[in-house]
């Protein structure tokens, strides 16, 4: 099995968990005298049953995250650390040029000249290139990462 199908498979396990979930809590109580929508106690043991599945999926996915290489760029797990610092970096960056920018404030321009001016204490232009740049980065980190998870195979 490939990584990208194993990660796949993560996914739905996750989703079917959270699926049981929602049903135990639907039917964890019932009124007396009526019956309960389904079983309790066996859509726990089913969840219990994927959990287990999934918890052994987990692990096989982080060791081939971490035994994956990628030549320059380290391990796999390397380039998923340096592809979330990118992302928050990113998300810094922009929120940083879009706050000295004024994005999102009403009435930033003055009316009256005795009316306060709003100044920028952040070069805007050059945070929206730096911004550019890391994006740029994170698209080309991501196709690193999306090919390895179609050529490795997954590990016991």
């Amino acid at each position: 099995m490939k990584l990208a199908e194993a990660l796949a498979e993560r996914a739905e396990a996750t989703r079917r968990v959270e699926q049981l979930r929602s049903r135990v809590v639907g039917s964890a109580r019932y009124q007396e005298g009526e019956t309960p929508p389904e079983d309790a106690a066996q859509l726990l043991a089913d969840a219990d049953e994927v959990l287990d599945e999934l918890e052994s999926l987990i692990r096989r996915i982080n060791r081939t995250n971490a035994a994956a290489d990628l030549g320059e760029h380290g391990t796999l797990t390397d380039a998923l650390a340096r592809r979330d610092v990118l992302r928050l970096r990113h998300s810094l960056v922009t929120a940083a040029a879009d706050a000295a920018a004024g994005a999102g404030e009403r009435g930033y321009g003055r009316q009256l000249r005795s009316e306060l001016v709003m100044l920028s204490a952040l070069p805007v232009a050059e945070l929206r290139g730096q911004a550019d740049a890391l994006a740029r980065e994170i698209r080309e980190i991501d196709v690193r990462i999306q090919r390895a998870n179609w050529e490795v195979d997954l590990l016991d």
